[in-house]
């Protein structure tokens, strides 16, 4: 993406170039964002895990972002990172799912790429969609809940993503919800985001395969590993009723999470976003219910709303194309 592949600029800022990234633990997405949320051209790598070296995540994200710019010139970038991001959007501290460690991330890659970049983490993004153009964008005040590989959360107050001291307000996905739980990513055990996210509802339905007559047996070929989100959603789509069992596990425990939430912050608005809300009411209708059996007072007060993104899986790059346009503004 160097300056002598770019084309001339635009005079009219609307139709400028501008990509947002989502890095994830299992994918990176890059997409074209208009100035109205709309998702253009899009490219899809594979994320190379988090035990392996930097340069190859910034590789694929250069590969994802080239795509998607063909030889265009781009007027900024958007990275929407699955890790804790400092308070100036400069350097990823920590990433569960991915190797960056204390990361000079926005600066390596603004110089590698020659064209503005800004950097937030991902739920963060995504709650700064939904509020501007998505679900939120008449509430001033919501929680935002993105379920993918884990979870992440955004704290939007006043209209503003709210990122606290240190840049990393939101990260509800690691706190403790059983004491001695399941080991985490993160290092530590009994995270929520072992029980509600991508990886907690393959791992429920896996448990299922072979127990019990169910289409995810066809669907993996009878290999549990092998099995995969979509399969678990197109199978519980269906009707078949260990995939739903599989999602009840899971969204029952989303919306026991969500009742710490709505404890602590009082919103009027839930917006669950990520790869998986793409299922819907199969996912939030068990978490609405769980919410109201698990929140202390549930009879006494107005339960908030519980929806899914308007952006689905897309919050992220829309976010952080947004920031990107913004931030030049």
């Amino acid at each position: 993406m160097s300056s002598d592949t770019h084309t001339d600029p635009s005079t009219d800022s609307s139709t400028d170039l501008y990509i947002g990234v989502d890095v994830g633990g299992t994918k990176v997405l890059a997409g074209e964002v208009d100035p109205d949320g709309g998702v253009r051209r899009t490219a899809r790598r594979a994320t190379p895990g988090r035990r392996v070296e930097v340069a190859l995540v910034e590789q694929a994200l250069t590969e994802a972002v080239a795509e998607v710019a063909a030889g265009r010139r781009v007027a900024g970038v958007g990275i929407a990172a699955a890790g804790f991001v400092d308070a100036v959007g400069e350097r990823v501290v920590f990433a569960p799912h991915l190797p960056w460690r204390g990361e000079e991330v926005r600066a390596r890659l603004q110089s590698r790429w020659d064209v503005p970049v800004v950097l937030d983490n991902d739920a963060n993004c995504a709650a700064r969609a939904e509020a501007t153009l998505g679900a939120a964008r008449d509430e001033p005040d919501f929680l935002l809940v993105t379920m993918g590989t884990g979870i992440g959360g955004g704290v939007v107050l006043g209209g503003r993503v709210h990122r606290g001291r240190n840049g990393m307000a939101g990260e509800f996905g690691h706190m403790q919800v059983v004491p001695d739980g399941r080991p985490c990513e993160c290092g530590g055990e009994g995270c929520w985001e072992q029980y509600t996210s991508g990886n907690a509802l393959v791992r429920a339905a896996r448990s299922r395969v072979g127990r019990v007559p169910t289409a995810l047996t066809a669907a993996c070929g009878g290999d549990p590993e092998a099995l995969t989100g979509p399969m678990v959603t197109e199978a519980a789509s269906g009707g078949d009723r260990a995939a739903l069992e599989a999602f009840g596990t899971v969204g029952d425990w989303l919306g026991v999470g969500v009742a710490n939430l709505v404890a602590a912050f009082d919103p009027p608005l839930v917006v669950v976003g990520g790869g998986v809300s793409a299922a819907a009411d199969l996912l939030l209708d068990p978490a609405r219910a769980a919410l109201a059996r698990s929140l202390v007072g549930s009879e006494h007060r107005d339960l908030p709303e519980v929806v899914r993104a308007h952006f689905g899986g897309d919050a992220g790059i829309v976010g952080a194309a947004l920031l990107a346009r913004q931030t030049r503004a």
